[in-house]
């Protein structure tokens, strides 16, 4: 019965939706170039169906490699269509399939749980199609670069290559970033979640969300009951929350470890320093290159957002003039891409080497062949509790003589924020210094290039058995502006294992490593210092980690009874990556 009611539901929102999206279609294409196929309909082996949209140039009768785009953003105001259209005009097959339970699937929507194997069906499916010459190559930013990754974690042989620009990586940028639950997927979650298109008016609703967790934030209620403050339940932010360990729930949505193995195909990956979720696309890449380090794989990357990445950048991004020469055409690569790899035409002219990346400050895109080989040395920089002015010291020799800052922390005090690390603007000419710890080092004695990710450890003990930590990285100029170089947030008890929650034991002196940082290109000059600023993470836009031991996102205000104690010892180090 329950199956009959679904295909009864299925047929009737058919019936219902074909009538809106295929009049426009028709009436604009009937006499066009193109053959277009709007109403497919694809079963998954386990019964659920992919609404997906497919595009041909008409009068072609060879079978035609395809360029598939698998996303959860269903745009009926006829973007997808053009970006079908234009692979058409390259001479592709162009097909775009929707995550299931959107446009006319009748399924429920979980984002990307069901993104793998739902991918791998949708790839077979087009395979099979007399119009394929059984080569696939798959592209596109954010939700859709997931999904590239996903249909990689089971290969299908037809799919020969993927193009994901700033890809997200469930459980690991968002909608947690190192095991700390932070705010911006939890309004996505209706914006996708609400309707078989997408939720503008919840999605474009930043009074509403802001406002939602200012009030959290004042009331000191437990993080879990976000949706009860906003007034409207959100089942799918109660789903990820209940998963704060990269547990399987997490590990089963894209490859993981020995997956990366069998990941043969060419990659290209696109992402920018100023992506929020850099971490989780060059996470992909980390791993292929460890687990397969023969693959046939390619970086690009800039001074971008995230939004910018998958254009090809702005000429100012949140005010930094970028360099002239960083301006790229990520769509023009895209497609010289797949000329190369699905056509034998030559190499995109931008890939001089495996990694290759733009300067900013130089004004020049540089190559090498491995993250860990953009760099040649490390400046390694100890956290002093000497004092340098307003500041603390960096100091590069590890100190002599063990000591401490101390610092206390009262959650209870909602009048005090920590932790001022997002690059929202870039370039500062103040640095709010009033809380936390800020380090500074002598003015460099030659011009050097920061090329990588920044990693250290923080040796501390706390009266408690759990903080979540934030070190950022800027350039002080010789001129005095604060240029916000890069930044880590992490919760300690996984800072050595993000599957296994490890609490940290109170009054006993912990090393925390972290590693997971934003890469970033920049020139220094001479005169140039390099900043750390050192802080507990304490604001309205996360979770708060009160310490307790308990699950993060069940603790209250209730629970700040005791003011955090922290004592930052001195052995504590940054290692920073550059070129001479």
């Amino acid at each position: 019965m329950k199956s009959i009611l679904k295909l009864l539901f299925f047929l009737l929102m058919l019936s219902e939706a074909f009538s809106q999206q295929t009049s426009l279609i028709k009436s604009e294409d009937v006499k066009s170039a193109y053959d277009i196929q709007d109403s497919v309909m694809i079963k998954t082996h386990d019964g659920a169906f992919i609404s997906a949209i497919v595009v041909r140039k008409k009068g072609i009768t060879t079978p035609q490699p395809v360029i598939l785009q698998y996303t959860i953003y269903v745009n009926d105001k006829g973007r997808d269509l053009r970006s079908l259209k234009a692979a058409a005009d390259k001479d592709y097959v162009g097909v775009i399939a929707y995550t299931r339970g959107k446009r006319f699937s009748p399924d429920e929507i979980f984002p990307y749980e069901n993104d793998g194997n739902d991918a791998y069906d949708v790839i077979d499916w087009v395979s099979k199609q007399e119009w394929c010459n059984g080569s696939i190559g798959m592209y596109g930013g954010s939700y859709n670069g997931f999904t590239q990754w996903a249909a990689c974690k089971k290969m299908h042989p037809a799919l020969k290559t993927i193009v994901p620009y700033v890809a997200n990586r469930p459980g690991m940028g968002l909608p947690m970033e190192n095991n700390v639950f932070i705010n911006p997927n939890y309004e996505w979650s209706f914006y996708v979640g609400n309707n078989k298109t997408l939720d503008t008016i919840a999605g474009n609703d930043r009074q509403r969300f802001r406002k939602m967790q200012f009030k959290w934030w004042e009331s000191g209620v437990a993080y879990k009951k976000l949706d009860s403050i906003d007034g409207t339940p959100n089942r799918l932010f109660q789903r990820w929350i209940s998963h704060p360990s990269f547990d399987k729930y997490w590990q089963n949505m894209a490859p993981y470890k020995n997956d990366f193995a069998h990941i043969n195909i060419p990659v290209l990956v696109i992402d920018g320093y100023y992506n929020d979720s850099q971490n989780s696309g060059l996470y992909y890449l980390r791993e292929l290159q460890k687990y397969n380090p023969k693959t046939n794989s390619y970086l690009i990357i800039g001074p971008y957002g995230h939004f910018g990445a998958q254009t090809g950048g702005t000429a100012v991004i949140n005010d930094y003039n970028v360099d002239a020469d960083a301006l790229i055409n990520t769509n023009k690569i895209t497609y010289e891409w797949f000329d190369y790899i699905l056509k034998n035409a030559p190499k995109p002219a931008i890939l001089k080497d495996k990694i290759n990346y733009q300067v900013m400050g130089a004004n020049e895109w540089r190559s090498a062949p491995s993250i860990d080989k953009m760099s040649n040395s490390f400046l390694i920089f100890y956290l002093t509790d000497i004092k340098s002015g307003d500041f603390h010291s960096l100091e590069d020799k590890k100190p002599t003589k063990k000591s401490y800052l101390l610092q206390e922390v009262d959650f209870a005090n909602r009048e005090i924020s920590k932790n001022d690390y997002y690059p929202d603007p870039i370039i500062k000419r103040e640095l709010n210094t009033a809380n936390g710890f800020v380090f500074i080092s002598e003015p460099l004695k030659e011009p050097i290039v920061i090329n990588g990710s920044f990693l250290g450890k923080i040796k501390a003990s706390i009266n408690k058995k759990d903080i979540d930590v934030g070190v950022t990285l800027y350039e002080v100029t010789p001129t005095g502006e604060y240029f916000h170089l890069s930044y880590f947030i992490g919760r300690a008890s996984y800072a050595k294992d993000s599957t296994k929650r490890n609490l940290l034991k109170p009054d006993a002196i912990e090393s925390i490593p972290f590693s997971n940082t934003h890469l970033v290109s920049k020139q220094l000059n001479k005169g140039s210092r390099l900043l750390i600023t050192l802080n507990v993470n304490k604001n309205a836009f996360s979770e708060l980690n009160y310490g307790t031991g308990k699950t993060v996102t069940e603790e209250s205000i209730k629970d700040a009874t005791e003011v955090l104690k922290i004592k930052w010892y001195n052995d504590s180090f940054v290692k920073i990556p550059i070129w001479k």
